[in-house]
């Protein structure tokens, strides 16, 4: 999550005290949330209905996957609004600071917090409703330098997506690309592994800054 002057250096910015220092941010907490709800508006998304096979989201119960979920400022949010969220993060120090919070939860018994890689996620095929994910989704490709391990790595990671969705699954991504390289990487990788989707940016001319993908998996004919 970028901060007021500049951006985050992973993993080292969400290890030891700066874990402490993001969980207890007012300013990091507000946001975090603020982006959340705006994902789960877009997940009823009226275009996005209307992609593909027309369907519309009638439920306000679903099983959402939280890919990338911190210290739990997200999957907060998504479980007080009516949802059982499974919770992905993949740092030690930030998901124990989201287990101490679930207990405070009011809803707490539906939420489930695992330790793993998004890119090898410990979730049955076809089992997840929907995914959101908020300022996590570009670390997937933490440490790949060359563009042939990028681009396997952003596309291993999206058919693996599909595959754990149902068939009407749709999936909210809240994140920061570089720059335009790295945003097109990123549409390619869905769009070539089976979802129907689009890009929803303030200025649409802007190719790094905050974007959401907004995405439905597509259903077999």
């Amino acid at each position: 999550m970028p901060n007021h002057d500049n951006s985050p250096i992973f993993p080292d910015s969400y290890v030891g005290d700066n874990s402490s220092e993001y969980d207890n941010s007012i300013w990091m907490e507000r946001n975090q949330k603020k982006s959340t709800l705006v994902c789960l508006q877009y997940l009823y998304d009226e275009k996005l209905n209307a992609l593909g096979k027309d369907d519309i989201l009638n439920e306000k119960n679903y099983l959402i996957v939280d890919l990338g979920c911190g210290t739990g400022f997200s999957s907060e949010i998504i479980v007080e609004n009516g949802h059982r969220v499974i919770g992905i993060e993949i740092l030690k120090d930030m998901i124990s600071k989201a287990k101490f919070k679930k207990d405070f939860l009011k809803r707490g018994r539906e939420l489930e917090l695992i330790l793993a890689d998004i890119n090898h996620l410990p979730i049955r095929l076809a089992s997840i409703d929907h995914m959101i994910s908020v300022s996590a989704y570009n670390f997937i490709t933490y440490g790949k330098k060359l563009p042939g391990d990028i681009s396997k790595t952003t596309n291993n990671t999206a058919s693996y997506l599909k595959e754990i969705l149902k068939p009407n699954g749709r999936v909210v991504i809240e994140f920061y690309p570089k720059d335009e390289k790295e945003l097109n990487s990123f549409i390619s990788s869905f769009k070539d592994n089976g979802f129907d989707g689009f890009m929803v940016k303030k200025d649409f001319n802007q190719k790094s800054g905050q974007t959401f993908l907004l995405l439905k998996k597509q259903r077999k004919l």
